[in-house]
């Protein structure tokens, strides 16, 4: 069973473009060294500091943290009190709002995580909209086993990691205080609806 990232995320490889045959939990493994490339060749109009590059019309409000690597790209806007660790790519127009904290995770053009989300160890398209306190869970805590699955298509891929969030596809919808479980797969423009828990393997396949 193939997975291919620019099916969900159509601006993925232009972007990423080392990453296009790899799979979504390899590319979310090796976020940092990816992000650590990347602003090896950033321009001028980054602002670089110990592995933060910040877009000069980037907007970053007081308080929030920023744990390299990290990229920021033009016209995003994160709200004060904001948390990204772990590697986190911004795209372009993106909006993290208040409260929010994104870890490893890559989030292309146009998104916006609205304000007190948790995004955890995902790829999330573009134009997708996360709602207030809408969850990307990225480990199962309360499993004995731990390995995370992903179904598509019917079919049941083993991940081999115990950390992974989602693959959100471009214009997808995402619910106030939805939970997304480790491990889902959305396709392009799916809308999950507010307090709506995705689990997306049947009852012993987990």
């Amino acid at each position: 069973m193939n997975l291919y990232i620019n099916d969900y995320i159509a601006g993925f490889s232009a972007t990423f473009a080392t990453q296009h045959d790899a799979l979504p939990w390899e590319v979310v493994r090796n976020v940092p060294l990816i992000l650590e490339e990347m602003l090896r060749h950033l321009g001028n109009d980054y602002m670089v500091e110990n592995g933060v590059a910040i877009h000069q019309s980037a907007t970053v409000e007081k308080s929030v943290v920023l744990k390299a690597p990290v990229i920021i790209s033009e016209h995003c806007f994160i709200g004060a009190n904001a948390y990204l660790r772990g590697g986190v790519f911004l795209g372009r127009g993106t909006t993290v709002g208040t409260g929010c904290e994104i870890k490893t995770s890559l989030v292309l053009h146009q998104s916006a995580i609205a304000h007190f989300n948790f995004v955890g160890d995902s790829l999330i398209g573009s134009n997708v909209n996360f709602e207030a306190g809408s969850i990307v869970a990225n480990h199962f805590n309360e499993r004995a086993d731990k390995q995370i699955r992903v179904m598509v298509n019917g079919e049941v891929i083993e991940t081999g990691v115990t950390k992974f969030g989602a693959l959100v596809g471009d214009a997808c919808k995402i619910g106030a205080n939805a939970v997304l479980s480790p491990g889902t797969v959305l396709a392009k423009g799916t809308v999950v609806k507010r307090l709506e828990l995705v689990e997306q393997l049947p009852l012993g396949k987990s």
